[in-house]
């Protein structure tokens, strides 16, 4: 006869690990808690957001000002006097905020559910993304939409970077901020190329690819940038924050840009 083992539940924090797993979760939630609140304060200043030919990424598109990167001067009567980064940080920050890699990482950083695996959770139940308010993370396929025109809008940002305007005249050069500018739009593409929900959109509902050649490249394109997802997700989230801080920094007069050409 074999002795029935009941199994407890562990309570909040319980473990066996002896590695050191809360540490990833600590980075995670030190992270994006510095993230948010910067890109926070940089929304609401409204100011040193464009030296030169460049524009930061949390102002784009610029749509309305006195500036050479604005598509129109005025602004329309009805829309309030707020700063542009308001109007347009929701669509890429619902973008990454939905995310099937950044659900993973915030949910255990600063919900705790889990806090880590084999380790004790705060809740006695769990149901998913299939109640409000988590049901809500499905517009995610959504946002994907103005995430890829978005980069259209960072790709022409990267592109103008390189267009100087000396003495009334503009020239080809190339200076610091030029290659910051290019970088943010590469990682900002291989992030939003290897989201899941665009894998899934070119290709991954079908059942096979036979006669689908055109179809088939594309999936095993986006796929090849799933895999280095978080690599990219890091990355990205990391370079858009310092591009921002470097357009800001330089129109301050704290950093000078160098010309490198």
């Amino acid at each position: 006869m074999t002795d029935v083992v009941q199994l407890k539940r562990r309570g909040f924090g319980e473990t066996m690990r002896r590695d050191a797993w809360w540490l990833p979760q600590l980075g995670a939630f030190t992270i994006l808690s510095a993230f948010l609140v910067y890109a926070t304060w940089a929304a609401f200043q409204n100011a040193h957001y464009e030296y030169g030919p460049y524009l930061s990424p949390f102002y784009s598109p610029l749509l309305f000002g006195n500036s050479p990167h604005a598509w129109f001067a005025r602004a329309p009567g009805w829309l309030p006097a707020i700063s542009p980064a308001l109007l347009i940080l929701p669509f890429p920050a619902g973008f990454r905020f939905t995310c099937y890699y950044y659900r993973g990482t915030y949910y255990k950083a600063f919900w705790a559910d889990p806090p880590g695996c084999a380790v004790g959770e705060p809740r006695d139940s769990y149901h998913g993304e299939k109640t409000l308010p988590l049901v809500l993370q499905n517009v995610h396929r959504y946002f994907l939409f103005f995430a890829l025109i978005f980069l259209v809008f960072l790709a022409h940002d990267a592109w103008k970077a390189f267009w100087f305007g000396d003495e009334g005249a503009r020239h080809f050069g190339i200076g610091i901020g030029s290659l910051v500018l290019t970088t943010n739009a590469i990682l900002l593409g291989g992030y939003t190329f290897g989201c899941h929900s665009l894998r899934h959109l070119v290709g991954g509902y079908l059942d096979r690819f036979a006669g689908r050649p055109v179809r088939r490249t594309a999936y095993d394109c986006v796929s090849c940038l799933n895999r280095g997802h978080m690599r990219w997700a890091w990355a990205s989230l990391f370079w858009v924050g310092f591009t921002d801080a470097y357009v800001r920094l330089c129109a301050m007069g704290v950093w000078h840009d160098w010309r490198l050409l």
